[in-house]
Order: C-alpha cells, then structure tokens, then sequence
C-alpha cells in the first residue's frame, strides 16, 4: 500500500497518478474520508475510556450508596467503551481497505495512458531479412516439430490447452537457458534460490496480485487457500516479511528459479497455438530489497542485466517504458524487453522489470534498519529469462534453411558445445 503521509500530504499528487493510469480518482476521496472517520472514532474510545478510568478511581474512594450509583454509571461507561471500542476497530479495516484499493503512485517519467501508449526507448540489432537469405522463416511450431524439441498434441493430451512437453533439445535448451542465467546472477552477486510455488493468500495479497481483475488469472487450491504463483516475484516479496533488515545489507539480490502458472484470463484468443501464451511455463526472476533512495538507480541496473542477457542470446530487440495505465498495482515504473519474432514480424515481451518502490513491503511488514532508526525498503523485479518466450525468440531468429537452429555462442557450455541444433529423423 501505499504511503499514508503522501495521501493525508498530497492527496491532489494521488489523484494525478490515478488520472495518468486511467482510474477513477473516487478512491482518494474514499481514503480520506475513511481516514478522518478512523481518526474521530480513536478520539472518542479514547476520550470515554479515559473517563472509564477517572470513574474507577472515584468508585475506590465511595462508600454506601453513593457507591453503589457510580458502580452503575460505571458498568454503563463500561458497555459504551466496548461499543466505541468496537466502532474503532470497524473504522480501522475499513481505512485499510481504503487504502488498499489504491495503486501505487507512478512515476513522474512513467508515460500516460494504457496498453498501447508505451514509449520505445531503445531498439537494439537488427531483425535478419530471410527475403534476403533466400527462404521463408518457419515458426517455432514447425521448427518445435522438425527438431523434435516442442510436442504441443501430448501437452494437450495430457493436460489441455496451452500446455505442452518440451522434448529431446527442447528440454536441453531451458535447462541451458536457466544455467546461463543462474550464472550471469552469480557472477552479478546474486544468491541464487528455488522458490515454493504454492503460497499463502498473505503472500499473494501483500505483493498486490489479488488486487489485478479480482486475482482472476490467479490458480487457487480451494479447500486450503493457497495459491499456485505466476511468478517467483510473490514468493520472494513474501521471504524477509515480518522482518527488520539491516540497512547496511542492501541492496539484497536474488536470482529465483520457479514454475510459474497463470490461468491467461481475458486472453481469449490470443496466441492460441505454440508456446508464447501458456498456462504454465519456467522462470529465473530477479527481485531485490533496496533502499527508497537507490530505487530507480537499481531498476537501471535490473533493466541492463536483461538486456545483458539478450545480448547473449543474440537477439534484435527493443525497450520500452511502460504506460501507466498498463502497470500492476504495486509498480511506479516499468521496462518491458521486447525481441523480433520472425514469423509474427513484431517485437513480443520478453522481460519486464518494475520498480515497486515500499507499496509490498508495506503490506509484507518489511522494514530496514538505518542507524537508530527504522524505515522503508523498496522491492524490484526483473526477468532475467521466461523460459518458453526465450525459446521461441532462439528458435525463429537463428533457423536456417534446413530447419536446423544456430546456438547462440553463450549457450553452447551449456549445450555440450553444440553449435547447431539438427532436425531429427523419425
């Protein structure tokens, strides 16, 4: 959540944020009205409990009947003190879930507007011109096929649409894209971890994700309330909740492996076919605890080890700054890695990186420690490889006429030194 101070202090600020998302301003006015509600409620338990109090100490003192008057008036103040005890705790969940209903208040440099009002920042290589090269590109489908690296009729065998089996070079290739990222992490300074998939409702409420379209891309064990994650983003937000860090150790930064699992709600009929939009799909995500001052400089250096490694993968992409309208609830700002997709003649997502300033850890309870004093801490995240769009962006950028697929000279260590990936005969 955010701030309280920026919204008692500069609600007009807030309400600009909500305007540049394309929101209703409506929940400022909500939270502040809350707010004052939760504030003269506190005043008058307060008040009559004090006077609680002064009656208990005139009852001491009384004898007789003049006693026995203020034991009644006593046991009055004593039911009005519980019912204003009782309002005080109604108007502090109903502050807090005003103030949870508001979303992060974005960057100034954050552009205005929805999906498709993002800002190109930075287009990087050049996408190959197969016209040139003398053969049509085949898609990663076909090429999933001839190597026998993807097998989408098994995946929907077996457990439906938008699944899938990775096979032979298929499976060589992710474990080859996860160890060439988990490398690069650690040679950055990251501890390297594999987090749970399943966690709590406070893990998934506290990083925000149940705030997005009412959690309806979200896969829910009913029975248990646990929840299957779409990213490791929520894990790790939750891992230093409840905690009190030391200042003096951030920023902390973890490279997290995990299955990720999204039910793709509202993408009716989108990239239906392969493997772009998936319902389950393999990831290493970096996330980090900084301080509020060196947030942004660390979203810069999120969005370089990206772009690092897509340089190792050799691939024509750009950069683009999302608009405010298109961020999730916690992010202030985000940068989306967008490679060439051949056969689609577009730029796809590859990785994002958001910056979420203290909106999680507010809700998480996470704190640092500075010196004598506590104070907040920012949570980051960033992509470093969502397996199955990596693969595709490998698969269609480096094909040759055959069918066969030029390795990215990063990835072949990882690959036994393979250079290219033959069709296989069946």
């Amino acid at each position: 959540m955010i701030d309280p101070r920026i919204l008692r202090d500069e609600p007009d600020r807030v309400r600009a944020s909500q305007a540049k998302r394309g929101a209703s301003p409506d929940v400022v006015d909500r939270a502040l009205e809350a707010d004052a509600a939760r504030r003269t409620a506190i005043a008058a338990f307060e008040e009559k409990r004090a006077a609680q109090k002064s009656f208990g100490k005139q009852v001491a003192q009384a004898q007789g009947e003049e006693k026995q008057a203020l034991l009644a008036q006593v046991k009055q103040l004593a039911a009005e003190v519980k019912d204003l005890e009782a309002a005080q705790t109604s108007a502090d969940e109903a502050w807090t879930d005003a103030l949870k209903a508001i979303p992060n208040v974005v960057a100034d440099e954050t552009p205005t507007g929805g999906e498709d009002d993002f800002v190109v920042l930075e287009t990087v290589g050049t996408p190959r011109d197969f016209a040139k090269e003398g053969f049509e590109p085949r898609d990663h489908i076909e090429l999933g096929r001839i190597l026998g690296a993807i097998d989408l009729e098994r995946g929907a065998k077996v457990s439906g649409s938008r699944f899938y089996f990775l096979t032979g070079v298929g499976a060589q290739l992710e474990l080859a894209l996860v160890n060439l990222a988990m490398e690069q992490a650690r040679d950055a300074g990251f501890t390297q971890v594999i987090a749970p998939s399943l966690v709590r409702r406070e893990a998934m409420e506290g990083t925000g994700y149940l705030d997005q379209g009412g959690g309806e891309d979200i896969y829910r064990i009913e029975g248990e309330e646990m929840y299957l994650v779409g990213t490791s983003e929520v894990p790790m937000a939750a891992y230093h909740s409840k905690e009190i860090l030391d200042g003096t150790t951030l920023p902390r930064r973890y490279a997290s492996f995990s299955p990720c699992f999204r039910k793709e709600a509202g993408s009716h009929g989108k990239d239906t076919k392969g493997i772009i939009r998936v319902h389950w799909f393999d990831k290493v995500e970096m996330f980090v605890y900084a301080t509020l001052e060196d947030a942004a400089a660390e979203h810069q250096r999120l969005l370089a080890w990206e772009r690092e490694f897509l340089d190792k993968l050799e691939l024509a992409y750009r950069i683009v700054d999302i608009a405010a309208g298109d961020l999730g609830s916690s992010a202030i700002r985000k940068f989306d890695c967008e490679a060439w997709i051949p056969t689609q003649g577009k730029y796809r997502e590859l990785t994002s990186t958001s910056n979420c300033t203290d909106f999680q850890t507010r809700r998480l309870d996470t704190r640092g420690r500075y010196g004598d004093r506590t104070g907040p801490v920012a949570t980051l995240n960033g992509t470093l490889t969502a397996i199955t769009r990596a693969i595709v962006a490998v698969l269609e950028t480096h094909q040759q006429a055959d069918g066969s697929v030029r390795v990215p000279k990063a990835l072949r260590p990882f690959l036994g030194g393979l250079e290219v990936l033959e069709p296989v005969t069946r």
